[in-house]
């Protein structure tokens, strides 16, 4: 009811001139199938080593995917389109500067090669669209043909969503390796600022750019130089 709160305040603010930015829409009812979202305060929930328990729900076994540094504020209740389900805590981090090591690193971003660095070291990303396009595309045509409203469409429908998590989390979890260890060796990092407002006018261009997430490694660096104490840079082409 906050989130729906803030939503509304937003977007009344946002008619009568008294929010900057571009116009604030009115909220929407999310679709069933797609992601769906709770929020808890901390009156609304526990947390122990094995579960979670949520207000008015009850108690979540959980696998963590890393211990949380302080006690959560907030948790976030996530079900996605392939009806898996996560946590997400809201903590306190404190920054962790790492000591000076006076190196600097250029990073050049590519598609045959993602990124190749100025010592020379290349790095090649795993594509994972590329390499599940085939079995999506014909998943999503196994949808198309279903009558909407028929439980096999719903199942076709949860192939298809069960495909993109796939993609996303293995493109993710590259990220998350390669960023951390390029912010760790190196005090200063330089990310030539990449155009790719003209590039995403080909369509497969397009494609190939999204599947390696240069935009998500962009924003991995500046987030995790922020933490460590590192000086990231972005220059002009």
């Amino acid at each position: 009811m906050r989130d729906l709160e803030t939503a509304y305040s937003n977007f009344f603010a946002s008619c009568q001139g008294e929010r900057k930015g571009k116009k604030v829409k009115p909220p929407k009812f999310k679709k069933r199938k797609s992601q769906q979202s709770a929020r808890f305060t901390d009156n609304g929930f526990t947390v122990n080593q094995h579960h979670v328990t949520l207000a008015k729900i009850g108690d979540f076994k959980v696998v963590w995917s890393r211990p949380l540094p302080s006690k959560p504020s907030s948790v976030t209740l996530i079900k996605d389109a392939a009806d898996r389900y996560f946590l997400s805590f809201v903590v306190e981090i404190r920054p962790e500067t790492l000591p000076d090591n006076k190196q600097t690193i250029g990073i050049d971003l590519g598609i045959a090669t993602f990124a190749t660095l100025s010592t020379g070291e290349k790095f090649n990303a795993p594509k994972p669209l590329k390499k599940r396009l085939k079995r999506l595309k014909k998943a999503q045509r196994n949808l198309s043909r279903k009558q909407k409203g028929s439980n096999r469409r719903e199942k076709a429908r949860k192939r298809v969503a069960k495909i993109h998590p796939k993609i996303k989390d293995t493109r993710t979890d590259f990220l998350h390796k390669l960023s951390p260890r390029v912010v760790r060796e190196n005090q200063t990092i330089i990310l030539e600022d990449l155009n790719t407002s003209g590039m995403v006018k080909n369509r497969n261009l397009s494609r190939a750019i999204s599947d390696l997430g240069w935009r998500s490694f962009r924003d991995m660096l500046s987030a995790k130089s922020d933490k460590y104490g590192r000086d990231f840079r972005i220059i002009s082409r």
